[in-house]
């Protein structure tokens, strides 16, 4: 039978009312299925430790009670299994917060399986790692170490899900993972059978990131047009035990599934298409076939597995000094000579005001910033002099002082700048640096376990 794989949020910050259309689907075609919520980036992971920092009862997702409040009640009641990373760096904390929510809907017995085993900072020090991609070769130091987490495979939520886990919470794992366990445990498929779990696996990553396959960050008006963006269904994979997809959406809901939306996020953040690693099996897309069998129904086919890597992927994050920002507008007659009049001043200024091993960035919003370099070279370009522009100052360095004196001098244009100044904005905060390691499989020890509610010493929530 066709098992039904339904997203629910593609990253942290996503739209909390998208699961409830997929859900009320997934309800009515009554099939074997599960709901997936996938909130977590490197970058989130390293917010969540150091929210975890701050409070032992945060470092999960902030919107899970808003991602799970309209659909958790319908899919316990319907057998519909939840599969989340929502755990972030507290995945028991998160575990509380779905019990309280399931309390509240009169279901105390709710069972909730807990992933451990991919946070390794206690062991950074004692493992063999290879370097994959960093800015520096050495490990950073204890002081400034945020996080260090595997991506782990499908196993231990296989493991979570063979113990009657009606929700699964993670921490960081391989976002196709989610998808791909309860289809592992549906389906029986073995941990050898590599076609099948590529399958699988590329399953998960037409889903992980929500609308994204459904039309959303696919539009561009006029180029790719796409209907409904306000009402984006979010996908629904329907798989089939021997590897066939179906990438679908509730109907009614506005985007579309076509064969170029597939084919984007078949090819999304995927290096090498004849090799995409994941830690289940490595993926080979060269011999794949996307048709468009339907109003918003496309099949996938020809998806090949080789045996998984020996090696895990691990990011580590750690504190990499301090960054601010700081804005001010110019509009009217002659703005954009007055904005870089501006750069100009601020230029001038940091030359003597700030060290010369601060770095600095200016861009006038309006004119040139996303395809600009540090030195502003397409500010020269010819442009309308009369319009709306925004001078923006981004500067980094160790220390927060030298930060704070940069940005203060960009608010001191009010007075001590060009005309019409006005609209400033500056703030500050702790730059994350990230690097990425390969971690031996063996050395990494992950498991799950039913989370007991109030059971934990409150300082491990």
């Amino acid at each position: 039978m066709t098992f039904l794989l339904g997203s629910g949020a593609g990253f942290s910050g996503d739209r909390t009312d998208a699961a409830v259309p997929v859900v009320a689907e997934l309800i009515r075609r009554g099939q074997p299925c599960a709901l997936v919520f996938e909130t977590l980036g490197e970058r989130t992971l390293a917010a969540a430790h150091r929210a975890l920092r701050e409070s032992p009862r945060a470092g999960f997702e902030p919107l899970l009670e808003e991602l799970l409040s309209p659909v958790l009640d319908d899919c316990l009641e319907h057998g519909i299994t939840i599969l989340g990373n929502f755990g972030a760096a507290n995945p028991a904390g998160a575990c509380e917060v779905v019990a309280g929510l399931a309390r509240q809907l009169g279901r105390p017995d709710v069972r909730i399986g807990r992933v451990q085993g991919d946070d390794i900072r206690a062991a950074l020090g004692d493992l063999d790692l290879q370097l994959w991609e960093a800015e520096t070769q050495a490990l950073p130091g204890a002081d400034q170490l945020i996080s260090a987490n595997v991506y782990l495979g499908a196993a231990p939520l296989c493991q979570a899900l063979e113990l009657g886990a009606q929700v699964v919470v993670t921490g960081r794992v391989a976002d196709p993972a989610l998808f791909l366990a309860p289809l592992v445990t549906h389906f029986g498929w073995a941990w050898d059978d590599w076609d099948r779990l590529a399958a699988g696996i590329m399953a998960g990553h037409l889903g992980e990131c929500g609308s994204q396959v459904s039309g959303g960050y696919f539009a561009d008006p006029g180029v790719k047009d796409v209907a409904g963006l306000a009402t984006l269904g979010y996908p629904i994979i329907e798989v089939e035990a021997e590897g066939r997809l179906v990438v679908t959406k509730p109907p009614g809901t506005g985007g579309a599934v076509t064969e170029q939306t597939v084919k984007e996020q078949l090819l999304y953040e995927v290096h090498d298409p004849g090799a995409y690693l994941t830690p289940d099996v490595v993926v080979d897309l060269s011999g794949i076939s996307v048709r468009q069998i339907g109003p918003d129904r496309v099949e996938v086919t020809g998806i090949r597995g080789r045996p998984a890597p020996a090696r895990l992927k691990t990011t580590v994050c750690y504190e990499g000094g301090w960054q601010g920002e700081a804005e001010i507008s110019y509009a009217g007659p002659n703005a954009l000579g007055r904005a870089r009049l501006a750069a100009q001043v601020l230029r001038e200024r940091l030359a003597f005001r700030a060290p010369a091993e601060l770095r600095q960035r200016l861009d006038i919003i309006g004119l040139a910033s996303v395809f600009d370099d540090d030195t502003g070279t397409l500010q020269q370009a010819p442009a309308a002099t009369e319009g709306d522009y925004r001078l923006r100052l981004a500067v980094e360095h160790a220390e927060r002082r030298w930060v704070e004196r940069a940005t203060q001098e960009l608010l001191a244009l009010y007075c001590a700048g060009p005309a019409g100044g006005g609209g400033v904005r500056r703030h500050f905060l702790r730059r994350v640096c990230t690097a990425s390691y390969l971690v031996r499989r063996d050395d990494v020890d992950a498991f799950a376990t039913l989370f007991e509610s109030g059971r934990l010493p409150h300082d491990t929530l």
